[in-house]
């Protein structure tokens, strides 16, 4: 069983609204889907709520390029929602209490491994890589989901069609197995299709040498142990993959660490752009609100992810994976849906 079917365990078991760890997401989510239509037939359209600003954009760069910080600066000034860097506990969010959950829920993943030993024969790095994938991926549907409800705009650091710079950077450094590779690739061709890429990416161009003094100076102390040669690739996949595929499909403004000091700039540049290609043109409001109603329901669009290849880096024995869903199970106030869990104080759920 692979990870991501892992996480969908709830469902193929058939006892919602007492699902596995994306069980509580379905459950809410088809709440929305259950009014949607009703909405839309009555006048709930997207484009009646948009402004000039009702936009995605992405902040991208290499390791501490200083993307939290213009991102939420651009936010701010722009009156948009700010949504910081996904990690690889997004799910706990979203599943009820938003307490850190153990790793073991988590994808099985540590990012402290990934840079003490990057090679680490228990296949860490590709776990990591894959389920960094459906985080920032499972943000984005988020952050879609706000755009349409409410018209509000929003900034990403980072994004599910940037991710697979880090991909390849593992690859190169031969981090991970060539099967990795394909199995990313496919995950990602199955899924990405589902939603819209953003309408401008802004990115922090620092070179490699500066981005190692910083980590050097206010990185974790894991961090400390990055190479070189990796910061390289990431930079490497940016500019040369990343960037030139984007430029097809949404606005793309360059900034090196020097400029960043200069907002007004930034912001006037912003203001230029024409946003005159890409497939948000050719939406209506019924597209849109199709695509409302997919990203609202986690549950399938997650579905995707489950890609039913065997590679050893993420999969999880019946028996392994049967424990865990249990085990979780078990934890306060996820027995059931949100609402539902009288272990955490629920009540009146005869009401719901």
């Amino acid at each position: 069983m692979s990870l991501a079917a892992l996480l969908r365990a709830g469902r193929a078991r058939g006892r919602l609204p007492a699902g596995g760890l994306l069980g509580k997401l379905h459950v809410s989510s088809h709440r929305n889907l259950q009014y949607g239509w009703t909405a839309y037939i009555l006048g709930d359209k997207a484009s009646a709520k948009f402004t000039e600003y009702s936009k995605v954009f992405t902040v991208d760069g290499n390791l501490h390029a200083g993307t939290a910080k213009l991102a939420q600066q651009v936010a701010e000034i722009l009156g948009l929602r700010y949504f910081p860097e996904a990690n690889i506990h997004l799910l706990d969010s979203l599943t009820g209490g938003g307490k850190k959950l153990d790793l073991k829920y988590n994808g099985s993943c540590c990012l402290e491994t990934f840079y003490n030993e990057p090679k680490h024969p228990n296949g860490n790095s590709y776990r990591l890589q894959a389920w960094m994938y459906c985080s920032r991926f499972l943000q984005y549907a988020d952050a879609l989901s706000h755009l349409l409800s409410t018209g509000q705009g929003v900034v990403l650091e980072r994004s599910p069609y940037s991710d697979f710079v880090f991909l390849e950077a593992m690859s190169k450094q031969n981090y991970i197995h060539p099967r990795c590779v394909k199995h990313y690739y496919r995950m990602k061709h199955l899924s990405i299709c589902e939603i819209l890429p953003p309408h401008l990416v802004l990115y922090i161009d620092v070179p490699v040498s500066e981005v190692k003094k910083r980590i050097d100076k206010i990185g974790e102390p894991y961090e400390k142990n990055v190479s070189t040669a990796y910061l390289q690739s990431i930079e490497d996949a940016y500019k040369k993959s990343f960037l030139p595929q984007m430029s097809e499909t949404s606005e793309i403004l360059q900034y090196t660490a020097s400029e960043l000091d200069s907002m007004e700039r930034i912001i006037e540049d912003i203001e230029m752009l024409k946003f005159d290609k890409g497939p948000w043109l050719v939406q209506d409001d019924l597209t849109l609100h199709y695509l409302r109603c997919c990203v609202n329901d986690k549950s399938k669009l997650l579905s995707p992810l489950t890609v039913p290849d065997y590679i050893p880096e993420v999969t999880v024995g019946g028996l392994d994976a049967d424990a865990i869903y249990h085990s979780y199970r078990e934890l306060p106030g996820r027995m059931f849906a949100p609402g539902y869990n009288a272990d955490v104080g629920d009540k009146w759920i005869w009401l719901k």
